[in-house]
């Protein structure tokens, strides 16, 4: 719940909810409140200011993690799910929240993904397997993908600069 604030409303005083996230015109004129991070929600922001991102349809049985590197592809409209080396599935972006099938995913295209663990600073990072990273490049056998995502820059961040992949 957002902090509320005092307006009128057909000449009575009435409390209301400060918007959090923005779905576009229905929220003209409304007044805005920090997230539970403590930072303005993208969709608050004018198109071209703030992360590169895209609200896109999740299609994956299991959901998404926090972290997940996704692959974008077109089901009746785009949809997102698990990226992975293994399949042909390359990575387009990544999720810094977890996302239920059929939710409406926040991806980010660039810049530090910061819900990851077990990193080693500084250590290039490649696609893995389920939207997943490793340190070791794939051996690449038919049908997998080599795709650098970036560089760790802490033991929880990976500065993502999602590359080219490679497919035998």
């Amino acid at each position: 719940m957002a902090d509320r604030y005092q307006t009128l409303i057909g000449g009575k005083g009435q409390l209301v909810e400060a918007t959090v996230s923005s779905t576009g015109v229905a929220e003209a004129g409304d007044v805005v409140a920090l997230d539970a991070s403590g930072k303005l929600d993208p969709s608050l922001l004018p198109t071209g200011a703030g992360p590169d991102v895209a609200s896109i349809v999740v299609e994956e049985a299991a959901g998404l993690a926090a972290g997940d590197y996704v692959n974008i592809f077109d089901s009746t409209g785009p949809k997102v799910r698990l990226a992975d080396n293994s399949n042909g599935r390359e990575a387009h972006g990544f999720v810094l929240s977890a996302f239920a099938d059929a939710a409406t995913a926040l991806v980010y295209f660039e810049g530090p993904n910061t819900a990851l663990t077990g990193l080693t600073v500084g250590a290039r990072q490649f696609l893995g397997t389920a939207g997943g990273t490793t340190e070791t490049p794939v051996a690449v056998t038919s049908g997998d993908l080599h795709q650098l995502l970036g560089t760790a820059i802490s033991t929880t961040a990976i500065n993502t600069d999602i590359d080219d992949c490679i497919q035998t």
